[in-house]
């Protein structure tokens, strides 16, 4: 469930939009927010005045467009390194979910030009929601998840459900990602397959509609084009915990450079992409 949402801001923008719509979902519409803008060191005081300033007044209009209930908000002005910050903040509001802007920068790109999203996502163990500056916001009624019985799969489907179960003519896309034509082709019945039939069950249980959808080849490609050829207002996968098992707090550059399905679709798909977290 999503009680607390913090928003990472930095002028208005597509993040923005997003929290607006969803604000609209029923379970999330009593959660407080934290709007937080990070004002990096300056190497003059006059400076640093002027951007805490300009960070005011990026706080102030974020705030008057959300129109958010003044007793759920609360406002975060921080000076320091924003990755650190978003973090440290996320750790401290107890957040449920993380919402940042992104570039859309592949892993060597994001690392090269030191990308806040990017480096988030690798230290925190909480959801993020990315939203790239390309992408079209809508409504969220179309739920995208990439599903393969695995626990971060499976927290992504209930997070997803309890998002749509009481919006009206909702959907919910289960997709799996076969590795050959014939393994996809072998899926004659979804209901039976014992990879679909569990969150199949949990889909009638919740009352959402649902429809299963099988493709052959690389995962992430597959997602990002069944995004776009099934419309979703919204991709979610799960990833595991892929903060450094002995420093927690550095960046692992292997992992940044390896092959990863979320990394991927957080760069090609066509709409935003929530990517929840599973120990693991």
């Amino acid at each position: 469930m999503i009680q607390n949402i913090l928003i990472a801001v930095a002028g208005l923008g597509k993040c923005e939009q997003m929290l607006k719509l969803m604000m609209e979902i029923p379970i999330v519409k009593g959660a407080s927010v934290t709007i937080l803008h990070v004002v990096t060191p300056q190497v003059t005081a006059e400076l640093m005045s002027q951007k805490l300033t300009a960070g005011g007044k990026i706080l102030a209009d974020a705030i008057e467009y959300l129109k958010l209930d003044p007793a759920k908000v609360n406002v975060r002005l921080k000076q320091g390194d924003p990755k650190d910050i978003v973090c440290q903040v996320a750790d401290e509001e107890n957040s449920d979910l993380i919402i940042m802007g992104s570039r859309g920068l592949n892993r060597l790109q994001s690392i090269l030009s030191n990308s806040v999203s990017q480096y988030v996502f690798q230290l925190t163990s909480r959801p993020m929601l990315l939203v790239k500056d390309d992408v079209y916001v809508k409504s969220i009624s179309k739920i995208m998840v990439g599903y393969d019985n695995s626990v971060p799969a499976q927290a992504s489907l209930k997070l997803a459900l309890s998002f749509l179960r009481d919006i009206k003519g909702s959907q919910i896309l289960i997709t799996q990602v076969k590795g050959t034509q014939k393994s996809a082709a072998a899926i004659i019945k979804p209901e039976q397959d014992p990879i679909f039939a569990p969150a199949i069950n949990e889909a009638k249980k919740q009352g959402v509609a649902y429809k299963c959808i099988v493709f052959a080849g690389d995962a992430g490609q597959e997602i990002c084009r069944a995004a776009d050829e099934f419309q979703a207002d919204l991709v979610m996968i799960g990833s595991p915990d892929r903060r450094p098992s002995i420093a927690k707090n550095l960046p692992d550059l292997d992992r940044l450079l390896g092959n990863s399905i979320s990394d991927y679709v957080r760069v090609k798909a066509p709409c935003p992409v929530l990517l929840t977290r599973a120990v693991g």
